[in-house]
């Protein structure tokens, strides 16, 4: 029954096959390297030549007297860009929303999607220039009612509040298009209800616009957890310097640093390895809350 079933098949079989080569190259046989993580790794004796040193990795990292502040800022800014990156595009889709021009609404609409095309590098200059203490826009600004310079990318106690800002900024625009998406599955009967009976637009947007909206902000809440401890290496690395290392430096920075500057590789990858064990339950976690609450499963 089984061949039979895979004779009639055999062409969909065929069709996949590219993927999972690819799939097997590029994803499964580079976890091979894991091995580093457990090895006082030489690149000149290789993979297999490196003497073992079990959890040595682990305890060296562990010991660290900076590893538990690096964790700390790691979840500090990625809960804060997770919570950010909920509330901002549900506000601004009920605001788009309220629009009754469409030109208008599709213009803005596009304006606040455009950053998230921009890379870090593009922005990072930019954000260097416009929040500079001596002749940025924001600082000129705030001058004006007689506040005084603020370091925003030098300063331990601003920085990661910039990180979360900016990086909000930048990617609110794709999430409020879900939203937007999100609200035409609503009946507008609903709303012609509420309206005969006396409903203004706030008790409206309370009673039908929102829990309408709940199954997809339940959905993507979940499903953000699995990114608690990926804090945003692209944008921490081309925006912080070794003054806010205190309050701006993450895992994947600190795993740069080792691994790539200070050619620590078996270190780099224990530090690795710990972010992605942690990585994944909460990847597990949020699946399955996805699937208790929002009924959301993969298969």
């Amino acid at each position: 029954m089984l061949s039979k079933k895979f004779r009639r098949q055999w062409p969909l079989h065929l069709m996949i096959l590219p993927g999972i080569v690819i799939v097997l190259i590029y994803s499964y046989w580079p976890m091979i390297g894991i091995a580093m993580a457990f090895q006082k790794f030489v690149p000149f004796k290789g993979l297999f030549g490196s003497d073992w040193i079990g959890l040595d990795n682990f305890r060296y990292v562990f010991d660290l007297p900076e590893t538990g502040q690096i964790i700390w800022n790691t979840v500090f800014i990625a809960f804060m860009k997770i919570i950010g990156g909920l509330v901002v595009p549900i506000l601004v889709s009920l605001l788009l929303n309220e629009l009754r021009n469409e030109l208008i609404k599709r213009g803005v609409q596009t304006l606040v999607y455009l950053p998230h095309f921009l890379s870090w590098v593009i922005l990072g200059g930019i954000f260097i220039d416009i929040l500079s203490p001596t002749n940025g826009i924001v600082n000129l600004v705030l001058g004006w009612f007689g506040i005084e310079p603020i370091f925003f990318l030098g300063s331990n106690q601003w920085f990661p509040y910039t990180l979360v800002i900016t990086d909000i900024w930048k990617e609110f625009g794709f999430s409020t298009i879900v939203y937007l998406a999100a609200l035409t599955s609503i009946n507008p009967s609903l709303y012609e209800a509420a309206t005969v009976d006396g409903a203004n637009r706030w008790k409206q947007t309370w009673h039908i616009t929102l829990p309408g909206m709940m199954p997809i902000i339940i959905l993507l809440a979940t499903l953000s957890l699995g990114n608690v401890l990926n804090a945003g290496f692209d944008q921490v690395f081309n925006l912080y310097s070794p003054q806010v290392y205190e309050s701006g430096d993450i895992l994947d920075t600190f795993i740069y640093r080792i691994g790539m500057q200070g050619a620590q590789y078996g270190v780099a990858t224990a530090i690795g390895l710990f972010k992605s064990l942690i990585s994944f339950v909460f990847i597990v976690t949020s699946y399955a809350l996805a699937s208790r609450f929002a009924n959301y499963r993969i298969f």
